[in-house]
C-alpha cells in the first residue's frame, strides 16, 4: 500500500499535469470507497457534508471531530486525500498551523484554509491577516515530510460580499504568501471564471454542483482551472433523494422510491469487494 509520501506525490502529480481533474467530496468512509471505485484519482473531504452526516449545520463541526473524520477517510481507501479546514478552527496564524500539522498527521496530503472569521460584523479577514494566516500554513507545510497541497480560499462569494476584485487581489496576495493552489467558491459565469485563471498562475480550483452552474468538465478545461469539486453537492443529493423519499411515505403512504435504490444483494455485493485488501 503507498505510504502517505506516494499518496502526497500522486496528488501534487494531478496539479502539475498539462489537464484539469475532478476531485471529489465524500462525507463518509462509505461514499469515499464508492468513489474510489469509481475511478476518481483523489478525494476531497466536506465540511459541509460531514457536518450534515452529523445533524449539524455547515461550520458547526470542531476541529477534533474533523480530525476523527480525516482519519476515518484517510484509512477507506487508498486514494490522496485533502480536508477542508475551514478557517483552521481559529483566528491566530498559530491555530492555523497546528490545524495544518494535525490534519496531516490524521492522513491528510492537502488542506484548504478559508478567509471567514465567522464574525457576522465582519466575515472576511482584513486581507493582512488573512495573508499572515496562509502564510503560517504554508510554513506548517513545508516543514512536514512530505509535499503538502495548501489550498487557499477566497471566501468573497460566499461570505455576502461578492466582489470579484478584491476576491482576485487576495488570491493574489495568497499565491505570492506560497499557496499551492487558489480557490473562490460561488463563482458562477464563465467570465468570473476566466478572470480568475487569468490572474493567477499556480493551479485555479472551481467548485461545481450549484444550483444554477452548468459548465462542464471541457468548458471548465477551456477555461484554464486546473481542478474541479463538488463541495457539499453529493451529499445533498443523497440527502435530497431521501427527504423525497421519506416524504413520499408520509404523505402518499406508497413506496415508489425504491425502485431507483440500488438493489440492497447489489451494495453489499460492493461493499465486501471494497473492504478486502488490495
Amino acid at each position: 500500500m503507498d505510504t502517505q509520501h506516494d499518496k502526497a506525490l500522486r496528488f501534487q502529480a494531478l496539479h502539475r499535469q498539462d489537464d484539469c481533474f475532478i476531485v471529489p467530496n465524500p462525507w463518509d468512509p462509505g461514499s469515499a470507497r464508492l468513489l474510489a471505485h469509481l475511478g476518481f484519482p483523489a478525494l476531497a473531504t466536506t465540511g459541509a457534508g460531514f457536518a450534515f452526516s452529523r445533524g449539524l449545520p455547515d461550520g458547526a463541526v470542531g476541529r477534533e471531530a474533523m480530525l476523527a473524520h480525516v482519519r476515518d477517510l484517510a484509512c477507506a481507501t487508498a486514494l490522496p486525500l485533502s480536508v477542508d479546514l475551514e478557517n483552521g478552527f481559529g483566528d491566530a496564524p498559530e491555530t492555523v498551523a497546528e490545524t495544518i500539522r494535525l490534519a496531516a498527521e490524521a492522513g491528510a496530503v492537502g488542506g484548504s484554509i478559508e478567509d471567514t472569521s465567522g464574525k457576522r460584523e465582519a466575515p472576511l479577514y482584513p486581507l493582512s491577516q488573512a495573508v499572515e494566516r496562509i502564510q503560517a500554513a504554508v510554513e506548517a507545510a513545508r516543514r512536514l515530510p512530505f509535499p503538502f497541497t495548501l489550498t487557499a480560499r477566497a471566501e468573497n462569494f460566499m461570505a455576502g460580499h461578492p466582489d470579484l476584485d478584491d476576491a482576485l487581489r487576495r488570491l493574489q496576495a495568497y499565491e505570492a504568501a506560497g499557496a499551492d493552489v487558489l480557490f473562490a467558491p460561488g463563482l458562477k459565469s464563465r467570465e468570473q471564471i476566466a478572470a480568475m485563471t487569468g490572474a493567477l498562475s499556480r493551479p485555479v480550483n472551481v467548485i461545481m454542483g450549484f444550483q444554477g452552474v452548468r459548465l462542464n468538465l471541457d468548458e471548465l478545461r477551456a477555461l484554464g482551472v486546473r481542478r474541479v469539486s463538488v463541495g457539499g453537492s453529493l451529499a445533498r443529493a443523497a440527502l435530497g433523494a431521501f427527504l423525497r423519499a421519506a416524504r413520499e411515505i408520509r404523505d402518499e403512504g406508497s413506496f415508489g422510491y425504491a425502485d431507483e435504490a440500488i438493489p440492497g444483494p447489489e451494495i453489499n455485493r460492493l461493499f465486501r469487494q471494497l473492504a478486502r485488501p488490495a
